[in-house]
């Protein structure tokens, strides 16, 4: 395992290997954030849709 420190240069290595995990890490997190499910930030937004929609409200009886 030495001799491959002796190919590679420790310090670039490691920079880069941080650099890289970095990079992914942030990626994992705006995916997630992306999604309805997993997005702590805002929570599950609201969709919009026929069921949620309220009902047209009915004429007004005809009055006597």
């Amino acid at each position: 395992m030495w001799r491959l420190w002796l190919v590679f240069d420790p310090r670039r290595a490691l920079i880069g290997l941080f650099v890289f995990l970095f990079a992914l890490a942030l990626v994992i997190h705006f995916v997630l954030l992306s999604t309805d499910r997993f997005n702590w930030l805002d929570g599950p937004k609201a969709k919009i849709g026929v069921h949620q929609m309220s009902p047209v409200p009915s004429a007004p009886a005809a009055q006597k």
